[in-house]
């Protein structure tokens, strides 16, 4: 591997769990702020999901700042903005303030997404970008593993807001590293240019209109749903129903997270390797994508478990399933896509569905536990949508994404098999 791409993948790994971190931090000192301010689960679940709400809506302008602006500027700004908005977060006094310290940081990790894309379109080869998708997209999980026991031990000894304020400072920490180590690798940009398709864009009107694009949209939601669940819920299910003290909680939430980066990638490299003797435009993937979701749906069981460890173990099958489902789920998109001009709004509209339905994980359930008492309806919930997740993807995912608005009559749907 080149020294340049292995200093950029290690970067954007490291950005991407600093990034994962700071999300999923809040929820290990969920039950101290709420104890604190006095909040009520149905308060607390809008609090855990806040972020989200502009997280959502600012994907499409860092967009385009990346592209006035270039990933190495969008990137810094963005990291510093949701940086200071964490160690913000530690000096909050009233409810409204955890409110707009969360809010701004969503909007700053915004910046993440489209600016990892561009880095891998623009210095990736083409016959890398999956590894580099998946070896990037660890740090998602490797930060609220890590980052859950930091800010458990040092919540448990210095108080929740001495928390806020050393994971708010790794932002700088890697701002430093990124001046020093980012350079462009050397003799890559000319070959990591993927030829036009030679197929012209049928535009954001046609892919609202396709059948199989609502089913990708809902599939990718229902995963979603059931990883922000966890991201945001884990810690407090577990102090409230096992009894454990905060540190303990930090320690053992890590434990599905160390799980899922091992047994996700193996999964994954066993579907692309499940898939090259049938070929990826025959949309033979979606078996695969339904197979994880129906392996997360071992949500369902978690509230009968009459073990802490038993617990893990359902949580820690059932978020590598919708992690694994997700990961496909987006392949599978480019595997029906006709054009490659319109990857980028597809995958946009994908990620769309996503951050829907994640930010709705923390409300709902936060109403379900102060409606039912418990968390069972809320792993009801996330149950019921992974099977639907399923038996949508088998079913609206069976054409091509055609987007041209003159459509060739050569291209036939894709027959199930």
């Amino acid at each position: 591997m080149r020294r340049g791409l292995l200093a950029l993948y290690l970067l954007m790994l490291s950005l991407a769990a600093i990034n994962y971190a700071d999300r999923a931090v809040l929820s290990v000192a969920a039950p101290m702020i709420a104890a604190e301010f006095h909040i009520s689960t149905v308060t607390l679940g809008y609090l855990l999901s806040c972020f989200l709400w502009s997280y959502a809506a600012s994907l499409i302008l860092w967009g385009f700042a990346v592209d006035r602006l270039g990933p190495r500027a969008t990137t810094a700004i963005g990291l510093t903005i949701w940086s200071l908005a964490t160690v913000g977060t530690g000096f909050c006094a009233s409810l409204p303030t955890l409110f707009a310290s969360r809010f701004v940081m969503g909007a700053g990790e915004a910046s993440w997404s489209p600016s990892t894309g561009r880095l891998i379109r623009d210095w990736v080869p083409v016959a890398q970008r999956a590894l580099s998708h998946m070896i990037i997209s660890t740090g998602s999980y490797a930060g609220p593993a890590l980052g859950s026991v930091l800010f458990a031990w040092i919540a448990s000894r210095y108080g929740w807001r001495s928390g806020f304020f050393v994971m708010g400072s790794f932002g700088a920490i890697w701002l430093l590293a990124w001046a020093i180590w980012f350079r462009p690798p050397a003799g890559v940009l000319e070959t990591a240019e993927q030829a036009p398709s030679g197929i012209p864009s049928g535009g954001l009107g046609q892919l609202i209109r396709n059948r199989s694009m609502w089913g990708l949209f809902f599939t990718q939601g229902t995963g979603v749903y059931t990883h922000y669940l966890f991201l945001t819920w884990l810690p407090s299910y577990l102090v409230a129903t096992r009894h454990l003290t905060i540190m303990n909680t930090g320690m053992l939430a890590a434990v599905p997270y160390t799980v899922t980066i091992v047994a996700g990638l193996m999964l994954a490299h066993f579907s692309d390797r499940l898939l090259q003797a049938r070929g990826t435009h025959t949309g033979e993937r979606r078996r695969m994508v339904a197979a994880m979701l129906l392996l997360s749906a071992v949500v369902l069981a978690t509230p009968f478990a009459n073990s802490t460890w038993l617990v893990l173990v359902l949580i820690s099958v059932s978020m590598t399933g919708s992690a694994v489902a997700n990961a496909l789920n987006a392949s599978l998109l480019l595997d029906l896509l006709d054009s490659s001009n319109d990857a980028g709004k597809a995958t946009g509209l994908l990620i769309t569905g996503g951050n829907v339905f994640g930010l709705l994980a923390p409300i709902v359930t936060g109403y379900v536990i102060a409606v039912t008492g418990s968390y069972g309806g809320a792993f009801a919930v996330a149950g019921a949508l992974l099977i639907a997740g399923a038996v949508v993807v088998m079913t609206m995912t069976r054409r091509p994404i055609i987007t041209r608005a003159v459509r060739s009559s050569s291209r036939s749907a894709l027959a199930p098999s």
